[in-house]
């Protein structure tokens, strides 16, 4: 038995979920709009042999009438799939706590989009305890637009910068330098203990640099403080049967560190990647390599920048050779998302879509896994593959590759 790799392409949705009309997602397909975009931007269809050749352009187009085209698109190593999501929510823990056995079938706790959008006795409460002279924004906002917006005001008083989105998620920005970045943990730990009856599902440290609102940009030091899941993940399981998880990016504060033998922390998607290899190249059997490649969603989702969206997968796609040539024989490689996050949708939260499920073995032909009914149908393959007993949720597609 080898290892088994998750690439999470954060946000990379393939189409508009069953149950999309009730996010206001019908229409949305992250990675269909994004090929879209270059192909009339360049005149030329988006080349991903690699992505295509696993079958990313075939799954979604096997759940999406988004009309879009690859070079060279037909699949031809890798089985490939596409899989809707059953838990309540399009966010970042639900997604990959739901990959890996345990779908949140709880509402979480959300925040009105309104001024003032955070409960006064809270708030009152967090500057009282951490002793802040008060506090900006208060309000849904995008991350980069708020900093530009706030960031010399908050420097000049020392507020820190609190806001939210669609998703059940209290982000707070501070400089590293002005505010520190002990003070911003700080703020975040204590606000984190506050928002566990509010259901709230995580707490986000946002740092930035820079001298003025033109310079001001995130770092690399964000920190998320989460709600531990429900349930026992397939993480849990492995660690139980003295099996390895190595996190790579933010996979280890989503799943509130349970579960996980070591973490590597890495900024930018080529340092993610590197992260990924070296672990693939130094672990042992019986390991699970688990990545979160975050910049798909937070540089180019949120930000609604298709070009560099494309650009990214592009960078990926080319990477993705020596991701393969680090396996070995008995290594399981899975690439999917945790939910959607379509840079040329209204507004700029997350979409309810579809994500793929790209899986490679040296020696695979190409399969069709069909349209699937959970994400969960990841985490019970893997349970397979380790030979662990199985989980609550998710149909195993193993016998398929």
């Amino acid at each position: 038995m080898g290892r088994a790799i998750i690439l999470v392409a954060d946000g990379l949705g393939i189409g508009s979920a069953p149950d999309a009309e009730a996010f206001g997602d019908v229409g949305a397909n992250t990675f269909a709009h994004v090929a879209q975009s270059f192909e009339q931007t360049t005149g030329k269809p988006l080349a991903l042999p690699n992505l295509a050749s696993l079958g990313l352009a075939a799954a979604t187009k096997a759940v999406s009438s988004v009309a879009f085209s690859l070079q060279n698109e037909t699949p031809g190593t890798g089985a490939y799939g596409a899989a809707a999501e059953i838990s309540t929510g399009k966010d970042t823990p639900s997604g990959h706590w739901e990959m890996t056995g345990v779908p949140v079938t709880f509402d979480w706790g959300y925040y009105p989009n309104t001024p003032e959008c955070f409960p006064k006795p809270f708030m009152d409460e967090l500057t009282r305890k951490t002793h802040i002279p008060g506090t900006l924004g208060r309000c849904h906002a995008s991350g980069t637009d708020i900093i530009r917006d706030l960031g010399e005001e908050h420097v000049r008083t020392g507020r820190p910068i609190c806001y939210t989105s669609a998703d059940s998620v209290f982000q707070v920005a501070a400089h590293e330098e002005s505010f520190g970045l002990d003070n911003l943990y700080a703020f975040c730990e204590a606000a984190r203990e506050l928002l566990y009856d509010a259901n709230i599902g995580r707490v986000i440290a946002r740092p930035f640099t820079g001298a003025n609102a033109a310079t001001f940009t995130r770092t690399g030091n964000r920190r998320d403080y989460s709600i531990e899941p429900p349930d026992a993940t397939l993480l849990d399981l492995m660690t139980e049967h003295q099996m390895k998880v190595a996190a790579v990016g933010k996979i280890s504060d989503i799943f509130a560190h349970r579960g996980v033998t070591t973490s590597t922390k890495a900024t930018g998607l080529p340092a993610l990647i590197d992260a990924t290899i070296e672990k693939i190249k130094q672990e042992p059997d019986n390991t699970l390599i688990f990545t979160n490649l975050v910049n798909f969603d937070q540089d180019f989702g949120h930000r609604r920048d298709p070009a560099g969206y494309a650009d990214a997968l592009t960078y990926f796609d080319q990477r993705l050779e020596e991701v393969i040539a680090s396996m070995s024989d008995e290594d399981l490689l899975l690439i999917t998302a945790d939910h959607g996050c379509d840079p040329t949708w209204i507004g700029s939260d997350h979409t309810r879509e579809y994500i793929p499920i790209l899986a490679y073995r040296h020696g695979i032909t190409s399969v069709d896994l069909g349209a699937r009914t959970s994400f969960a149908d990841i985490g019970q393959t893997l349970a397979g593959f380790f030979k662990l007993p199985p989980l609550a949720y998710g149909e195993s597609f193993l016998d398929r590759l």
